[in-house]
């Protein structure tokens, strides 16, 4: 398996919010290889990993499948592209951003913005009401090519950046399902102590809908999201973000199994795998939330890879963070030897 092919291509695969086909599709295509059993449910994707036995409990790893995105909502007079979004978008960055619009086919274009020159009242943070997207096509052509509805995501390729560093947009969370992925791989061949489902969520980024239903539909014993969470950068208060390339974020919160979270913590010692604590003192953001309430409710936990500048086209992520969240997973799933 290459994990930095793995993550290129989930990262670089089309998916906002609603309209993960294509991700999802191709989740699925990577996730056949390790799973007898695979199957869409909905926009889910749901894999059977190694041989269910009766007795053992049922754990449920989950990563959503989803991305940030926008929604169109209509062409306005002049040919532009007037938009909505999809998840937690920051606004602050949409000016000049390329986009490509998922219509009859894929469109590029570009959010417009008024020079400095002209701009009256000082830069502000454009609003969605605001926003436009410039195609360069004229309307009556436009509105044969695309429809209110159609998905609209950032148009960025993954790049390396120095050492392990890659970014990108959609790492949030394509990154999680190649670790799981990786975790298969590493768990290929061992003895096992839970019967372990996959679960490639969708539409965590509005309302973790996915998880809701898969939760339901799985009904598991532990659940694990894992997802990404807050890395330093410039400015960040320390107590509430990990650091890039010092290994997975394992939660702790009053939402979660603290027997599942000392676990996790257990196994990173004993596997000499460098681990951050990731404290919170409510619910976790994440589908980790869903599974503990669900039906009569799992014991959930969560490990977060640790991301820059989430929600934007340029999320930072450290491809060993990945490597050694999937070597926690195997640890936390595999049998112990005696």
């Amino acid at each position: 398996m290459d994990l930095f092919t793995d993550i290129k291509e989930l990262a670089e695969a089309w998916g906002p919010s609603g309209c993960e086909g294509p991700a999802g599709d191709l989740a699925m295509f990577m996730l056949e290889s390790y799973c007898s059993e695979v199957h869409a449910s909905g926009n889910n994707v749901i894999g059977r990993f190694g041989t269910h036995q009766k007795g053992k409990p049922h754990l449920v790893l989950d990563a959503h499948i989803d991305q940030i995105g926008m929604i169109v909502t209509g062409i306005s007079d002049d040919g532009f592209v007037k938009v909505d979004s999809l998840g937690g978008i920051d606004r602050r960055l949409l000016p000049t951003q390329q986009v490509l619009i998922y219509g009859e086919r894929q469109i590029p274009g570009v959010f417009s913005t008024l020079p400095p020159h002209l701009a009256q009242g000082g830069n502000k943070v454009m609003t969605f009401a605001e926003a436009a997207i410039d195609t360069g096509l004229p309307k009556e052509e436009l509105e044969e090519l695309v429809s209110p509805g159609d998905c609209v995501k950032f148009d960025v390729k993954l790049k390396r950046l120095l050492g392990e560093r890659v970014t990108c947009g959609a790492l949030d969370d394509r990154c999680g399902v190649a670790c799981i992925l990786y975790a298969l791989e590493l768990l290929k061949g061992c003895e096992l102590r839970y019967n372990v489902t996959v679960i490639f969520s969708c539409q965590e980024e509005v309302g973790e809908r996915g998880a809701k239903i898969g939760a339901f539909e799985l009904s598991p014993d532990i659940a694990i999201a894992v997802d990404v969470s807050f890395a330093m950068n410039t400015g960040e208060d320390p107590k509430k973000c990990g650091e890039l390339g010092k290994g997975p974020m394992i939660g702790i919160s009053p939402s979660l199994s603290r027997r599942v979270s000392d676990k996790l913590i257990a196994c990173a010692k004993a596997a000499q795998i460098p681990f951050q604590y990731e404290v919170m003192n409510g619910t976790t953001g994440t589908n980790a939330d869903r599974y503990s309430v669900e039906r009569g409710g799992a014991e959930t936990g969560t490990v977060s890879i640790p991301l820059r500048n989430m929600h934007t086209p340029a999320e930072v992520i450290d491809i060993e963070d990945v490597r050694l969240s999937a070597r926690l997973l195997a640890e936390f799933i595999k049998e112990e030897q005696k």
